[in-house]
Parts: C-alpha cells; sequence; structure tokens
C-alpha cells in the first residue's frame, strides 16, 4: 500500500495494513522495523572533496592550452611569464573551489527541518524519542507547536490545523481530520486525513499513524529531487567554453604556421618554437578568467546594496541572459496574508475602506467578527490563524480594538472551529442577555438561516438567499475566501452544535492573500524587456488565476493549468504545451521541476523564485533561483543563486538590468583584449612574412598583457548601467561570443592597432637600429591599446555616453600610461632610448585608431 492508497483507506484498514493497535508498538516491534525500514533520516550521496572541486577548476580547455604554454616557457627558460600565469590559473582555481563548497548546504538544512524529538504511543504510554528513531507503525501524538517528523495518516483529531506553507506554498492552515478520501489523483495540499514530515502543528491536537519515513516522506522526496537536480552552467561559462576552445585552436594554428616560416626560413629551431610559444602567450588573453571574476565580482556587492545577494558568481551574468521567470506566488507575488477585500451586508457590497461606523449594519458586523474570533494583535505581534486576523485587521481599520470590544462584551460560551462542520460559534454577554454568534463557510450556513439583520431583523426571502449565493459565487470565482457573519439570541451560556439553527444573516466578509504592490509593475517591466513570467503555485487554480489576472501575468484564462493536468502530460508534451501556459495550480516539487526543464529543452534561460522547501528543487534546477531572504526557509535559500532580502520582485527586475550590463562589459572587455591581441598577431605576422626582425621581445608582450591590459579590462567591465539594454529582448543563449559581427568588429579594431604599430615599426627601422624599432613597436602597440579601452566602453560613440561618466577607465589609462613612460625613460624591460620625434609619433600614431573608431561609431555604427 503507497502513500496515495492510505488517504483512500480507513483508519481501521490502515492500523491493520500496518500492524498496529491503539497501544502502539512494542520495543520488540520497533527493533525489527528499524531492520527493516531503516531510520528516519534523510540521506544524501557521496559528495565530492575539495582536492576533487580543486582539480575541476583545471578542466577548461583555455586552462589546458596556458598551463601547457607555462611549462613550455619553463623548459625554454622564460620562467617569469610561466610563473605569471600560473599564479593567475591557481588563484581562479581555489576561488571555484571556494564558491563550489559554499552551494552545497541544501541538504543539511533540509536535516535540519526535522524535529528534535518526537512523542509517540508505544506499548500503551506516550513517550519522546528522538525523531531519528521514529518507525513506520508508529502512532505521533501531536499538539500545537510541535513538528511534524514523518508523514503519516490521521486517525485522530480535534480541531487539529497544520501550517503546510514550506511543503505546499500555502499561506493558511490546513484543517486535518480522520476520514476517508475517495477522490484519486489529488494535490497533496488536499490531502486532509495526512500529515506530513517539515509541517507544524499550528492548533488543535490529534494522532497519525506514520506511514513513511526518511526518503519516503514528501520531504524526502524533495531530498532526492536536489540531489538529482542539475545545476545547469551559465551561458557565460556555455560561451567562454565555446570561445576558448575556438580561440587555442586558432592560435595553434597560428602558431604553427609561424613556427614553419621561421624554419624555412633558416631560423634555429629553438629560437623558432620560443618565438611562436612567446607569441602564443601573447595571444591568449591570460587576464581573461580573472578580469571576468573580478567584474563579476564587484557587480555582485553593488547588487548587494540594491538587496540582492548573490552566492554563485556567474549568476551575475546568468540574470542578463533571463528570458522566463517561473514565479512562486504565495510569499513572493503576493504578501503572504490575509487582508479583506469586499463586505457583502445590507444587500450591498462594500469595498473594505468604504464601511462607515455610524450605519449600524456596519458596525454590527465588524462587532461580531471580532467578538466570534480568537486572534489578537498585541503591539507588534500578530496571533492567530490568518483568516481570523484578516476579520481583526478589518476592525483595526476603523480604529476598533478587538480587546476592548471583546472586554465589552465577554465570552460566555463557545463551540470550537471544527474542520467537518466549518464553523465556529460564541456566545457574548450584550447587555442583559446572550447573543450567539457563528461564522462559517457559506455554503454550511446558508440552509441554517432564517432571518436577515436590518432595523426589524425581518424573516429572509429566496431571493435574499438567492442573492447571498450569487455573490459568494462572484467573491468565490475572483479567488476570495468568504466567511458568513450569523447570530441569534440565545437563553444559556451552554450551547452545543443544535443551537447553530435559525440564524439572523449579517454579512459576507471575502478576503485573499494580495499581490504586493510592486509586482504589477515588476511583471509590466519584465514583459518590456522580452521576459515571459509564470506563476507556479500550489494554491487553488480560481485564486492563482484572479491575483495574474490583477498583476498582468495571465490574459486569458484557458493559459491556467492545475498539477493533476501536468500528471496526464508527457514530457514531450508538456513542452509542445509549455509556452501557452502561464499559471500552474496545484502543483507539486516534481511538477515544477518538469515546468522548468521543459522551459529549458525550449532553449530558454529559466529563473524560479520561491521561498518554500517545496520549490527547493526547481531552484536548483533552473539556471538561476532566486530565494525570498525574508519569508524563504534555508533549504530554498541554500539551494539558489541569489537571494532577494527585501523579498521584493522588483527587485528581480533591476537584478535583470544589473546582469544586461555585466554580460554587456565583459563582452567589451573581451573585445578590448581580443582586439589588441590581433593587432599583435597581426603585427608578428608581418614582420615574419616579410622576414623583419621579430617586432617585439617576449618580455614586451608580457609587461602589455599582464600589467597595462588589465587595468583597462577590468575598468570597462565596470562601465554604468546602460537602461537601454532593458529594452531590448534576452540575447540568444545558442548565439556564441565569437559571432560573426563581434569577430569583424575585433578584426577591424585590431587592424587599425596593428597598422599603426607596424608604422612606428618601420619609423624605428628606418633608423638602423633594431632596438629602436623594437621599442616603438612595444610602445605604440601599448599605448594605442592603452587608449583603444575608451573605444571599447560601449557600441555607442564615447561622446555619446559621455567621455567622463566612467572615471576608472581614466584612472586605468592614467596608470598605464605612467608605467609605459617609466619603462621608456628608465630603460626597464630592454628597451632602447628614444629621441623626441620618435616619442611624438608614438603619441600621435596611437591616438588614430581612437579618432578611426569614434567617427565610425557615430557615422556607420547602428547605436
Amino acid at each position: 500500500m503507497n502513500l496515495q492508497e492510505y488517504y483512500r483507506a480507513s483508519v481501521q484498514e490502515v492500523m491493520k495494513k500496518l500492524d498496529v493497535t491503539q497501544h502502539g508498538l512494542t520495543d520488540y516491534e520497533v527493533r525489527y522495523r528499524h531492520k527493516k525500514y531503516g531510520y528516519n533520516e534523510l540521506k544524501e550521496g557521496k559528495p565530492k572533496n575539495v582536492i576533487q572541486v580543486l582539480l575541476e577548476q583545471f578542466q577548461d580547455f583555455l586552462v589546458i592550452i596556458l598551463i601547457a604554454a607555462a611549462i613550455i616557457s619553463i623548459f625554454l627558460g622564460d620562467v617569469g611569464s610561466s610563473l605569471v600565469i600560473i599564479v593567475v590559473i591557481v588563484l581562479n582555481a581555489i576561488l571555484g573551489t571556494v564558491q563550489h563548497v559554499k552551494a552545497e548546504k541544501s541538504l543539511n538544512s533540509l536535516k535540519a527541518m526535522s524535529a528534535p524529538v518526537s512523542k509517540v504511543k508505544r506499548g500503551g504510554e506516550v513517550i519522546e524519542v528522538p525523531s531519528r528513531d521514529v518507525i513506520v507503525g508508529d502512532l505521533l501524538i501531536l499538539e500545537a507547536g510541535d513538528f511534524i517528523s514523518a508523514d503519516g495518516r490521521v486517525i485522530e483529531s480535534y480541531s487539529l490545523q497544520l501550517n503546510e506553507s514550506s511543503l505546499t506554498g500555502e499561506s493558511l492552515a490546513i484543517d486535518k481530520n480522520a476520514n476517508i478520501i475517495h477522490e484519486t489523483d489529488i494535490a497533496l495540499g488536499d490531502k486532509k486525513n495526512m500529515v506530513f514530515s517539515g509541517s507544524f502543528v499550528t492548533s488543535g491536537r490529534g494522532k497519525a499513524i506514520v506511514t513513511s519515513i526518511g526518503m519516503s516522506t514528501e520531504i524526502g522526496k524533495i531530498a532526492n529531487l536536489l540531489e538529482n537536480a542539475q545545476e545547469k552552467k551559465t551561458p557565460l561559462q556555455v560561451s567562454l567554453d565555446r570561445f576558448g576552445k575556438r580561440l587555442a585552436l586558432g592560435i595553434i594554428i597560428i602558431c604553427l604556421i609561424i613556427f614553419g616560416l621561421d624554419l624555412i626560413r633558416g631560423r634555429e629551431l629553438v629560437d623558432s618554437f620560443m618565438f611562436a610559444v612567446s607569441l602564443a602567450v601573447a595571444a591568449i588573453p591570460e587576464a581573461l578568467s580573472s578580469i571576468v571574476t573580478i567584474v563579476l565580482a564587484v557587480g555582485t556587492q553593488n547588487m548587494a546594496k540594491e538587496n540582492a545577494i548573490i552566492r554563485k558568481l556567474h549568476a551575475v551574468e546568468s540574470l542578463g541572459s533571463v528570458s522566463i521567470i517561473c514565479s512562486d506566488k504565495t510569499g513572493t507575488l503576493t504578501q503572504n496574508k490575509m487582508t479583506v477585500q469586499q463586505v457583502y451586508t445590507g444587500e450591498q457590497i462594500f469595498s473594505y475602506d468604504q464601511l462607515q461606523l455610524v450605519n449600524p449594519q456596519h458596525k454590527k458586523l465588524l462587532d461580531l467578527a471580532m467578538l466570534c474570533n480568537d486572534s489578537v494583535i498585541f503591539e507588534d505581534k500578530q496571533i492567530g490563524d490568518p483568516t481570523e486576523l484578516a476579520l481583526v485587521k478589518l476592525g483595526r481599520e476603523y480604529h476598533l480594538n478587538e480587546q476592548v470590544i471583546r472586554g465589552l462584551h465577554h465570552r460566555v460560551g463557545e463551540i470550537p472551529f471544527d474542520s467537518t462542520r466549518k464553523l465556529m460559534s460564541t456566545v457574548n454577554r450584550m447587555g442583559s442577555h446572550y447573543v450567539m454568534i457563528t461564522k462559517g463557510a457559506v455554503d454550511v450556513l446558508l440552509p441554517r438561516i432564517s432571518r436577515i439583520h436590518s432595523s426589524n431583523s425581518s424573516v429572509i426571502t429566496n431571493q435574499q438567499l438567492e442573492r447571498i449565493n450569487q455573490v459568494n459565487q462572484t467573491f468565490s470565482n475572483a479567488g476570495l475566501r468568504v466567511i458568513a457573519i450569523t447570530y441569534k439570541d440565545v437563553f444559556s451560556s451552554n450551547i452545543s452544535e443544535k443551537d447553530e439553527q435559525d440564524l439572523t444573516f449579517v454579512g459576507l466578509i471575502a478576503m485573499m492573500d494580495p499581490p504586493r504592490e510592486e509586482s504589477a509593475q515588476a511583471v509590466a517591466d519584465c514583459i518590456k524587456a522580452g521576459i515571459k513570467p509564470v506563476m507556479i503555485t500550489g494554491d487553488h487554480k480560481i485564486t492563482a488565476v484572479a491575483i495574474a489576472e490583477q498583476l498582468g501575468i495571465l490574459k486569458d484564462p484557458t493559459e491556467a493549468i492545475e498539477g493533476k493536468e501536468i500528471e496526464n502530460l508527457s514530457d514531450r508534451e508538456l513542452m509542445a504545451q509549455v509556452e501557452k501556459i502561464s499559471v500552474y495550480a496545484r502543483v507539486t516539487p516534481e511538477h515544477k521541476i518538469r515546468i522548468v526543464k521543459a522551459w529549458q529543452e525550449k532553449g530558454h534561460v529559466v529563473a524560479m523564485t520561491g521561498d518554500g522547501v517545496n520549490d527547493a528543487p526547481a531552484l536548483k534546477q533552473a539556471e538561476i533561483g532566486v530565494a525570498m531572504g525574508k519569508s524563504g526557509t534555508e533549504v530554498a535559500k541554500d539551494a539558489s543563486a541569489m537571494i532577494l532580502t527585501d523579498d521584493n520582485f522588483l527587485t528581480i527586475v533591476k537584478s535583470i538590468s544589473n546582469g544586461r550590463s555585466i554580460y554587456a562589459n565583459i563582452k567589451n572587455a573581451i573585445k578590448f583584449l581580443l582586439s589588441g591581441n590581433a593587432g599583435a598577431i597581426i603585427v608578428v605576422l608581418y614582420a615574419t612574412l616579410l622576414a623583419l626582425p621579430a617586432p617585439f621581445l617576449p618580455i614586451h608582450l608580457l609587461f602589455i598583457n599582464l600589467l597595462t591590459d588589465s587595468l583597462p579590462a577590468i575598468a570597462i567591465g565596470l562601465e554604468p548601467h546602460n537602461k537601454k539594454l532593458m529594452k531590448e529582448r534576452p540575447r540568444n543563449i545558442n548565439e556564441p561570443l565569437l559571432n560573426k559581427k563581434f569577430v569583424s568588429q575585433v578584426g577591424f579594431e585590431g587592424a587599425i592597432i596593428a597598422a599603426v604599430t607596424i608604422i612606428a615599426f618601420q619609423i624605428g627601422l628606418s633608423s638602423g637600429d633594431t632596438g629602436v624599432a623594437t621599442t616603438m613597436a612595444f610602445a605604440t602597440l601599448c599605448l594605442s591599446r592603452l587608449i583603444h579601452g575608451f573605444n571599447c566602453r560601449s557600441e555607442e560613440s564615447i561622446f555619446k555616453l559621455g567621455i567622463f561618466s566612467n572615471l576608472v577607465v581614466w584612472i586605468a589609462f592614467l596608470i598605464g600610461f605612467s608605467l609605459l613612460n617609466f619603462v621608456l625613460i628608465t630603460g626597464f624591460f630592454e628597451v632602447a632610448d628614444l629621441n623626441n620625434f620618435q616619442y611624438l609619433m608614438i603619441y600621435g600614431l596611437s591616438l588614430i585608431p581612437l579618432i578611426i573608431i569614434q567617427l565610425e561609431k557615430l557615422f556607420f555604427r547602428a547605436s
């Protein structure tokens, strides 16, 4: 018998199947069952050790090429450049390892959700045992405040209510009973005769027989999903992997060509090989990984100031590629607190803020709603059921204090709320007589109403009853939870369920968990940015549709489906329909992962937001999981890539804007590095093909790559956000970083840098001194690349951006310019002495790429 069958079986059938009596298990049976079922704990796969994780950081193809180049350079005597390359690679590997170790905490948080001890009945006595020792067949004793340590079938319920929000996403407490449920394929939140590990008792008491423990529980299934959910590589990681392989292949081919040409021209084998390796080291942007890491790290700091904490560094860039946001409803798009929306009284519908205390009908409704009520607001604390708190808060809107009103009309009797009756009644003293106030579900109270409250409390007509029913349907169809308020005079404080008849109708109060004020604007901003928001919730379909329509997520009700419909769809069928669906209701954690995967199979980058345990597997599966910092469980936070400290959906939109800007900045930094390296390669090819002396020494190339290139590239990565990026559609993740447009721009800009460097080289050669020629080529290449940093700030001209809008670029340029002139003046790094004319030529030629590229951007490139 599985879980689905337990809720459909009677208490007697379950106890017979599990071979247990009302006295509970004996010590012998407990020991036997531990051997059979194991212990009530969550298991996890063998984690990778730190060494394994560290070694995995060196598997990148570009890193392997760099390591090979560094090793060869050591054998050829160029120890300095090798050491610098190795230091950069090792630092990046350490950073990656630290990030990985921090991320692997999800299962530990799941374990922490379990209660340390549980009350069980064994051998006829109620005892406390460690939750790990709870076994299938144990009788769990449940009281208010208890955490549930295992899944079980309710066998006794006395107003038992559980909070299952961490599993289902629903904020309301769930009434539990021992009745058989005959329906099949119902959602977890509708299994009213089952209790689940990870939930807790909010009120009442009861007893349940344990049916599942450990990994077989609903929370165990989530743990298993977390274990198997695959973290996707970010679009940037995919692009850089692809880019690194293509770049390395291209560089190897070029170096082999130059190596071959050198040998043909009679150059020594060792010299030819050393020059080819030097060129490879010069061509490969050693600082790329460091620059990307630094830019992302600075981006995370800036985002933290805007209430978005990034747990996984590369997730910053993933945000910029997001095309789908799958969002939980409760606590993410809504406020996670019930609030009265509308009221029906005096045969009229009013908004919650249209009531008037001078109207006796309105005052009567508010008073009765707070008297037949157990919740209370004390200073900043709200104590009680969310539905009852909503009624108290409605009174507070009109400056009515529930404690004052209860003091004026003392409660002298009551019948507590019962999930079977769906009613609650209290007896309050009003003056010299007693009044019984009854509130509850409209469908239950309607047949019990005989009068309607007015100046003379007349007998209710069929038309009035039909009108109440119609209003109730209207409210319910709008996703509102409706409570009816009634009363009648009684002669004694001793009442029974038989007295809950012949009631006088006062009004209906409709409430809901309302959307956050900023959510609608955030949804609109997402749509403008080409991002589709999708609501995924464990709540009922009617409620989900109502909220989604208010927020602008849903345009057509046919775009909403329930979890049981997903059950009937294969993965292929779900993938075919996923683009037509905007709202998913009554879903399970398995459904959420399937939905995320379906979008991913369609080629989309998916962000998944949520706060509950039930969201954690999907948060991990998505390219970027976004957890709520205030209301989110630790499990959700640990499984996510980003945490919102303000639980504000609008913060996600700001983060997407940041992500898009950061990716654009990284791409511009890469363009800066590649165009400069391309310029160097072209100059070397030129000299090799014409059998001229080497235009650079290896030490010159190292100086440019590691000292004067890194700072401008980082500065470009810190370019301020460009708001125009949020008017564009998300970029296609399948488009390679080295696309045709990007390569043509790199080639064009590299060719200009190469041209001015070749001119400087030829001017130096004309002096008859090879040292002067290499120095002029080195200085011109270095300075033109420093100035080229201004070109690479954006696709737009710096005159449109603002010449001084990024002061970091100026600082980087001035530092590089100072270092270059220091080297030229002091003669470090094997440079020759230059005269004033030669200095003037270096400065003048280095400005030419800036002038040409800025003119091209102003007049020919689309802004």
